[in-house]
C-alpha cells in the first residue's frame, strides 16, 4: 500500500498551430490525497479530466507543473515501470495468442520472475477474480466481465502499491456492472491495495469510493465521501451532478409577506415558504438557484396546504414512482415509493420538504452558505 498525493498538478497540451483558447489546461490546479488502502473514485463528465489525472499518476503523461508522490517519493520523472502500480485499462487490452494464465503471467515474465513463484502468484490472485477455471483460455473464449476480470488479476499480480482502474466497467451490460462491482470492492477489501477509479458513473463512485474526487473542465469541484458530496455539495454543479434522478434546480425569486419569506417560480401560483435558516442570507426581491432532491418533493394528501398542480409525466419503475410536474416554465421531478398511479394532466397537491433545500449563487453556482 502507499500514501497518492497530488500537489498543484497542471497538464496543457501541446496547442502549438492552433486558434489560443482562455482556459486550454486539461487538469488545473489539482490537489488531493488519498491515505493508504483508500479506494478513491475519480468522477466527472466526459472531457474533464479525469483520465488524463490517471495517465500523469500512472507515468504515461508528463506534468506540466506541480507535483506527484506515490507514498514519500516524488515520482514526477520516473517511468511507468519504475512506479510499482498496477493499472487495468477500460479496454482489457489482453494479447489474443496467450491464455489468461499466460496473460496474467506476462509482466512477471517481464521481470524474469521465476515460474514457480509466478504460479504461487497467479495461485494466489485467479481465485479472487474467480478466473481460476478459465486459465487455459484465451481471450476470444470470455465475455465481457471474464476479460475486464483478467485484466484486473493483470495488474494486481505484480503486488502494485498503487491499483490504478480506468473505467473498468463501461463495456459491460448493467447486471455485469452490478455484479463486477460487488466483486471490486470484495477485491478490494482483501488484498488492502490503495485503489484510484476512474469513471464518468456516479453511481459506480458512490458504491465503490471511500472519498470522492469530483472534477470539472479540469479542475476540482469536491473532494469527500458520498455522503458528504450527496448531502452537503459546495456548488450548483455538483449537486446537479450527483444523485439519480439528478437534483430539481430551479431559479426562484424571494418575496416577502407579513414577515414571511417565500421561493416563488416565475409564471407559475406555486410558492414554497424560505425555511427561517435562510433568513440571515435571503432578501426580498433576490432571485436564487434553489436545489430540491426527488425524494424531497411530496404529494400531499387532500387536507395538504401544498399548491395544486399538473402531472406531466408519470412512470412506473416498479420498485418507485417518478412523477414530472410542469412549474411555470421548468419541470420538477419527484419519486416516491408509494403505491400510486397518475396519468398526464392528473391534478395533485405539491409540497416540498423545505428544511432539505439547498440554496445556490444565481451568477456564480457556488452553495449559500448560512452559519
Amino acid at each position: 500500500m502507499a500514501k497518492l498525493t497530488l500537489k498543484n498538478v497542471f497538464k496543457r497540451y501541446d496547442n502549438s498551430g492552433k486558434k489560443k483558447v482562455k482556459n486550454d489546461y486539461a487538469v488545473k490546479e489539482l490537489s488531493f490525497e488519498c491515505v493508504d488502502g483508500e479506494f478513491v473514485g475519480i468522477l466527472g463528465p466526459s472531457g474533464c479530466g479525469k483520465t488524463t489525472t490517471l495517465r500523469m499518476i500512472a507515468g504515461l503523461e508528463d506534468i506540466t507543473g506541480g507535483d506527484i508522490c506515490i507514498g514519500e517519493s516524488r515520482v514526477n520523472d520516473l517511468p511507468p515501470k519504475d512506479r510499482h502500480i498496477g493499472l487495468a485499462f477500460e479496454d482489457y487490452a489482453l494479447y489474443p495468442p496467450l491464455t489468461v494464465y499466460d496473460n496474467i503471467a506476462f509482466n512477471l515474465r517481464a521481470k524474469n520472475v521465476s515460474e514457480s513463484e509466478i504460479q504461487k502468484e497467479i495461485s494466489r490472485i485467479a481465485p479472487l477474480l474467480k478466473v481460476d477455471d478459465i486459465l487455459e483460455y484465451k481471450p476470444v473464449a470470455l465475455s465481457g466481465g471474464q476479460k475486464q476480470r483478467v485484466n484486473i488479476a493483470r495488474a494486481i499480480v505484480r503486488k502494485p502499491k498503487l491499483l490504478l482502474l480506468d473505467e473498468p466497467l463501461s463495456h459491460l451490460d448493467g447486471k455485469m456492472r452490478q455484479v463486477l462491482r460487488t466483486e471490486i470492492k470484495r477485491l478490494h477489501k482483501e488484498i488492502k491495495c490503495t485503489t484510484i477509479i476512474v469513471t464518468h458513473d456516479q453511481l459506480e463512485a458512490m458504491s465503490l469510493a471511500d472519498r470522492i474526487v469530483i472534477m470539472k473542465d479540469g479542475q476540482l469541484q469536491q473532494f469527500g465521501t458520498p455522503l458528504e458530496v450527496y448531502d452537503d455539495p459546495v456548488n450548483e454543479f455538483v449537486a446537479g451532478f450527483i444523485g439519480e434522478p439528478p437534483m430539481n434546480i430551479m431559479t426562484v425569486k424571494i418575496s416577502k409577506q407579513e414577515g414571511e419569506f417565500f421561493f416563488d417560480f416565475a409564471n407559475s401560483d406555486v410558492r414554497i415558504s424560505v425555511p427561517k435558516r435562510y433568513y440571515p442570507v435571503v432578501k426580498e426581491g433576490m432571485s436564487v438557484r434553489l436545489g430540491v432532491r426527488p425524494t424531497d418533493v411530496l404529494i400531499g394528501d387532500e387536507n395538504s396546504k401544498g399548491s395544486k398542480v399538473k402531472v406531466a409525466v408519470f412512470e412506473n419503475l416498479g420498485e418507485e414512482r417518478r412523477v414530472s410536474i410542469r412549474v411555470g416554465d421548468e419541470y420538477l421531478n419527484l419519486t416516491t415509493a408509494e403505491e400510486i398511479r397518475y396519468k398526464a394532466g392528473d391534478t395533485i397537491k405539491l409540497e416540498v420538504n423545505a428544511e432539505k433545500t439547498h440554496l445556490f449563487d444565481i451568477n456564480t453556482g457556488d452553495r449559500i452558505r448560512v452559519k
